[in-house]
């Protein structure tokens, strides 16, 4: 099982690279989990009021709902400390690749992990590689302005199956 992250700034094209990769893995045959980290402070899965939330509300822990083609589990836990290892722990099962979106701050602690940088600024992606190591390609709408960086560059609406190609090689396929 092989850990990708992908990482960048807010509006910087990180889901639309992830998607990406996750439909030209899985056209490949590879089976694929992602994680995404949502900064929002306020932010649940749960809504106010239905009943999963009800449940939780009332003491139940982790609370798991059943629906046709979906199955949802919500667990209340203090995510502020978690590390790489116990974010990929729930998507360990029968994966090939986990695709991490985010967690900047994490990846700073693992510099060996390959790394995917979106971009909407040339001056993002020179800040970016004093911090980060293994950054294995450039995307996002400022990536063809890096060119002179010697990182490949992929354009990942016009040439997705390019980046698949680097994920792939470097995760040794």
């Amino acid at each position: 099982m092989k850990i990708i992250a992908v990482i960048g700034s807010k509006k910087s094209g990180k889901t639309t690279t992830v998607e990406a990769i996750v439909k030209g893995l899985t056209a490949r045959g590879h089976r694929v989990a992602t994680a995404k980290h949502i900064s929002e402070k306020r932010f649940s899965l749960d809504t106010a009021g239905k009943d999963t939330w009800r449940h939780a509300k009332a003491g139940a822990n982790p609370v798991v709902s059943v629906a046709r083609g979906e199955l949802g589990i919500i667990r209340k836990i203090d995510t502020t400390k978690f590390d790489l290892r116990e974010i990929t722990q729930y998507c360990r099962n029968n994966v090939d690749f986990i695709i991490i979106e985010g967690f900047r701050s994490l990846m700073k602690n693992a510099p060996k992990l390959p790394k995917i940088l979106s971009i909407k600024a040339y001056s993002e992606a020179v800040e970016t590689l004093k911090q980060f190591k293994s950054i294995i390609a450039l995307t996002g709408p400022a990536a063809s302005t890096a060119t002179k960086l010697g990182i490949p560059v992929v354009d990942i609406l016009e040439e997705p199956e390019k980046l698949v190609g680097i994920i792939e090689k470097k995760s040794g396929i």
